[in-house]
């Protein structure tokens, strides 16, 4: 299945694919290149149907789920990116050829999919009990990352001998030996968490989620980055699974979300519902992969 949404990875020439005319995009001493000639250029090639295939998906789930996703759902996600990413937000958008409105677009696009997702998904009760299994509430750290197993040993012993105020100790020693510059400046604060999270290392997350609020690591995390030496700031605890039957059922969804297969007969769904319709001969198989897959009219996590 080609990827429809990808965040901060999306496809750079997002151009609209229509009927053009001869007006000029380009003019060259050897003569112009006009609208036709490049539309005609453009939807030959891989990213061009690409581009034609994301923009007929956002139109049909825009019509199907737009009034499910606000404006302020959008903002909360893009704020926790620019969060996440910190001082190097802005570098990061202009590596990946985006910007701030066109990152909002990728949000929304990626929002209204999980609500399709939702619409056509039965979380089964053996499904929550499956994810409860394997459940950590969402927590919040700060870590020191150093590069020796001796450096990361002698921050701990300095918090064990510390008898004031440990997490501003910790603060202390992230900005003056951190060598993560991503955080050290906020004393190693990490975004919050809990076991989905893809962007942690496993040993990192093992590590924390035994810690109780106001506790820290006493050996040294080893990860591909170096050694770590965690601060739990704020564990709520695991609680019990009915606390958390909401909690359970958006990871479940989350995780569909990754799922090529759900998200192929999810798509499906939505663009027959969507009754498209390709005016452009050149291009009137481009939905072949989904609108001649014969599909079960929903889908089940169990």
């Amino acid at each position: 299945m080609k990827k429809w949404l990808a965040i901060l990875a999306g496809v750079a020439l997002m151009v609209p694919l229509a009927a053009c005319g001869n007006k000029a995009v380009a003019t060259t001493s050897g003569g112009k290149i006009t609208e036709s000639a490049y539309y005609s250029s453009l939807k030959s090639t891989s990213s061009g149907k690409q581009v034609l295939q994301q923009m007929i998906l956002n139109k049909v789930l825009e019509k199907q789920y737009g009034d499910d996703v606000s404006k302020a759902a959008v903002t909360k996600e893009y704020n926790t990116y620019k969060s996440q990413y910190g001082t190097s937000f802005s570098t990061v958008l202009s590596q990946n050829s985006m910007t701030t409105s066109s990152l909002k677009e990728e949000i929304r696009s990626n929002l209204l999919l999980k609500e399709a997702v939702k619409d056509h998904t039965k979380i089964t009760q053996k499904a929550i009990n499956k994810q409860w299994k394997s459940f950590e509430p969402k927590v919040q750290t700060a870590e020191i990352l150093v590069a020796k197993k001796s450096t990361a040993q002698d921050i701990i012993d300095t918090l064990n001998s510390t008898s004031g105020n440990k997490l501003k100790a910790f603060n202390k020693l992230a900005k003056s030996k951190s060598t993560d510059t991503s955080n050290k400046s906020t004393g190693g604060v990490v975004s919050a968490f809990d076991n989905t999270d893809t962007s942690l290392a496993s040993a990192y997350k093992k590590a924390a989620f035994k810690l109780k609020t106001g506790e820290y690591t006493t050996s040294p995390v080893k990860t591909s980055s170096g050694y770590q030496v965690i601060y739990m700031i704020k564990n709520p605890g695991k609680g019990t699974e009915k606390q958390h039957t909401a909690d359970l059922k958006e990871q479940i969804i989350t995780e569909d979300m990754s799922n090529s297969t759900k998200l192929h007969s999810v798509v499906t769904k939505v663009l027959k519902k969507g009754n498209v319709s390709i005016k452009d001969s050149d291009l009137k198989n481009i939905l072949d992969d989904y609108l001649s897959t014969s599909s079960s009219s929903t889908s089940t996590s169990n």
